[in-house]
């Protein structure tokens, strides 16, 4: 937002003269014209705010899509904006799924998109909108694979890092840990595993809303069940679920889709767990 708001002097043209005889040059930067963004659930404002803020200071329009599973929050952008007296359709929320995404991809009066989300679905955008003449950015598949851990690491600070990376934000985000190899041997290495289970162990599991509670719901039901048979598919290949984090009740959302810290062991002789990152 900050460079949005500095981007007026990086709108003005050039013009070189006597570049060779009778030969001057001079350049235009002009908005395309309607551009549009399609956002993620995880960081409900701080991904649009990545998007509309510069379209609109160098002189476009802008539609945006938040996920249909959390749309609350680019409404209020738009709500403050206009507060603020920004015109009516500068800036537009539209609501839905995959229709609305295809009248996007494929509008012949959207000139650009952003995007940022999953590997299926930014493909899926990129390849359309580019057949359809639009210039498409797509932020996609990010993922924070591995954490290599050193056995001369700090202890104390590597273990609340760690913890920290991989329970955020209830590890919905692109950059939550997932796995954490231990260099060193067994019996050390099983020593700082008793020691990340007591770390995670100490994470709050509630309504993100109030204070004290460090890890709040997966976003849906679906995403509840999915991360739970990769517990149970886990398990099932041979590995010690040293923290179950399945089952955890909270009062007053007997119903809502938590699922509190969980460690899984695996050693060099068991099947590493695979599944997509989408």
């Amino acid at each position: 937002v900050g460079g949005a708001g500095r981007a007026g002097r990086d709108m003005l043209g050039d013009s070189l003269q006597n570049l060779a005889n009778g030969l001057d040059t001079i350049s235009y930067r002009v908005p395309l014209g309607v551009c549009a963004g399609i956002a993620p659930f995880n960081f409900p404002a701080m991904i649009p705010l990545w998007m509309f803020p510069l379209a609109l200071a160098t002189g476009n329009t802008y539609v945006l899509k938040p996920t249909e599973k959390a749309p609350s929050a680019s409404l209020l952008l738009a709500k403050h904006l206009h507060d603020l007296g920004l015109p009516p359709g500068v800036l537009n929320i539209i609501q839905g799924a995959k229709p609305t995404v295809d009248g996007i991809v494929t509008h012949p009066g959207i000139r650009a998109i952003s995007f940022v989300g999953s590997n299926q679905a930014g493909e899926y955008i990129h390849d359309v909108g580019s057949r359809h003449g639009k210039r498409v950015q797509a932020n996609l598949g990010a993922k924070n694979h591995a954490t290599v851990m050193m056995n001369d690491a700090d202890r104390d600070s590597t273990v609340k890092a760690v913890v920290g990376a991989a329970f955020g934000a209830a590890g919905q985000r692109c950059m939550a840990l997932s796995v954490l190899i231990l260099v060193g041997d067994l019996e050390e290495s099983q020593s700082w595993m008793e020691q990340l289970v007591e770390e995670a162990m100490k994470l709050k599991v509630g309504n993100g809303f109030v204070e004290g509670v460090d890890v709040g719901p997966l976003i849906s039901k679906d995403a509840k069940t999915r991360a739970e048979s990769i517990i149970q598919q886990s398990i099932d290949q041979g590995a010690t679920c040293m923290l179950d984090g399945r089952g955890v009740v909270v009062k007053g959302y007997e119903t809502g889709n938590f699922l509190a810290p969980t460690v899984i062991s695996l050693n060099q002789q068991q099947h590493y767990i695979t599944h997509s990152t989408d």
